[in-house]
C-alpha cells in the first residue's frame, strides 16, 4: 500500500488540508476526503507518516458509520472514491478515502466524555468541573464519570488549539434547538459505541464528533467518527492497574505518541509543543502503527 504523508490529487480542486485529511471538491455537492498517514500531536503535524494509518482510520470510520446509521444520518454517498480521480491517482486514494456529501459545517466539536482524562482531568483538578459542568469531589485520573458529559469545543484554525466552551456558548452559536439535538445525538452515539466496544474489551474514554447541515437542514454526522485519532481507546485489561496507580491507562490511540513527545528532551529541555516537532524514531513509528492496527483488529473481531 502506498504511504501518503501529503496527497497530491491534481485532477480535483484542493479545498483544505487538515491535520490528517485532505479535502477535494468533486463538483459542487461532493467532497473527496483523503485520510493521509500523517499524525498530529498537541495540534502540531509531525513530519513522519505512520504507514497504513490512513487506510485503517477510513476502515474504522466506515465500520462505525454503518453500525450507527440508525441514530443519525451521515455524509457518505455510497460511491467509490476511485471513480472521481485519474487512474494514476488511484494509489493515493484507494482504501483511504471517502466520497461524501458537501455539507455546511457546524463550527463546534461535539466532545463526549465517559471518563475523566486529558484536558478534562486537568480542568477538574483546578475547578472540580469540566466545561462548566460541576463534578463530584474525589475523582481520580481515568475515573469513570457518573454519566457521559457533553463538553463541546470551538474549532480552531489549523495550528491553533481547540478551546473548550460551555453549552451556553454552543446555544449562542447554533441556537437552542440545534444545540440540544447535537448534545442528545452525540451522547446517544457515544453510549451505543462505548457499549459495543466494551464487548470487544475496549473502553472508549472520550470522543469527538463533527456535524454539518444538508441543504434541507438535516443534521448529519461528518468527517471521521470514533477512530483512534478522534477518541481515547483503552484496553480493558490494563485499565484497573493504571487507575489504581493514578496513571494514564495504556491506549490504542495517539496518546502513545503524545507521551513520547512529552518525555523527549531537545538540548536538555522539553519540546515546547510548537513546530517543528521532534523526529519520531523508527521504533515509535512501528509501535504506533501496531497500536492502531490492534485497535481495529480487536474491534472488528
Amino acid at each position: 500500500m502506498t504511504t501518503v504523508h501529503t496527497s497530491s490529487i491534481t485532477s480535483l480542486l484542493l479545498l483544505a488540508r487538515g491535520k490528517v485529511r485532505d479535502n477535494y471538491a468533486v463538483g459542487k455537492d461532493r467532497l473527496l476526503m483523503v485520510a493521509s498517514d500523517r499524525i498530529s500531536a498537541f495540534d502540531v503535524i509531525l513530519g513522519e507518516p505512520i504507514p497504513g494509518k490512513g487506510a485503517l482510520l477510513t476502515q474504522m470510520a466506515l465500520f462505525w458509520f454503518a453500525r450507527l446509521g440508525h441514530i443519525c444520518p451521515n455524509h457518505l454517498t455510497g460511491e467509490a472514491p476511485e471513480s472521481v480521480v485519474t487512474p494514476a491517482e488511484v494509489p493515493q486514494v484507494a482504501a483511504r478515502s471517502m466520497l461524501v456529501k458537501r455539507l455546511k459545517p457546524i463550527p463546534v466539536e461535539a466532545v463526549v466524555r465517559g471518563y475523566l482524562a486529558g484536558s478534562g482531568w486537568a480542568e477538574y483538578q483546578a475547578t472540580q468541573s469540566v466545561c462548566g459542568v460541576p463534578l463530584p469531589a474525589g475523582l481520580k485520573n481515568a475515573s469513570k464519570l457518573p454519566e457521559p458529559l457533553f463538553t463541546p469545543a470551538a474549532k480552531a484554525a489549523q495550528g491553533e488549539h481547540d478551546e473548550n466552551i460551555s453549552y451556553e456558548q454552543v446555544v449562542a452559536v447554533v441556537g437552542a434547538d440545534l444545540a440540544e439535538k447535537i448534545k442528545r445525538i452525540s451522547i446517544e452515539i457515544y453510549q451505543a459505541a462505548a457499549a459495543f466496544a466494551l464487548t470487544k474489551g475496549i473502553i472508549i474514554a472520550d470522543t469527538k464528533f463533527e456535524f454539518g447541515l444538508s441543504e434541507d437542514g438535516t443534521l448529519t454526522l461528518m468527517d471521521e467518527v470514533l477512530t483512534p485519532d478522534s477518541s481515547r481507546y483503552w484496553p480493558i485489561e490494563g485499565y484497573q492497574a493504571a487507575f489504581a496507580a493514578g496513571l494514564n491507562p495504556p491506549s490504542y490511540d495517539k496518546q502513545f505518541v503524545r507521551d513520547w513527545l512529552k518525555a523527549v528532551r531537545i538540548n536538555g529541555k522539553p519540546w515546547d509543543k510548537t513546530p517543528p516537532a521532534p523526529r519520531l524514531p523508527d521504533d515509535v513509528i512501528a509501535k504506533t502503527a501496531a497500536k492502531y492496527q490492534e485497535a481495529l483488529t480487536r474491534l472488528m473481531a
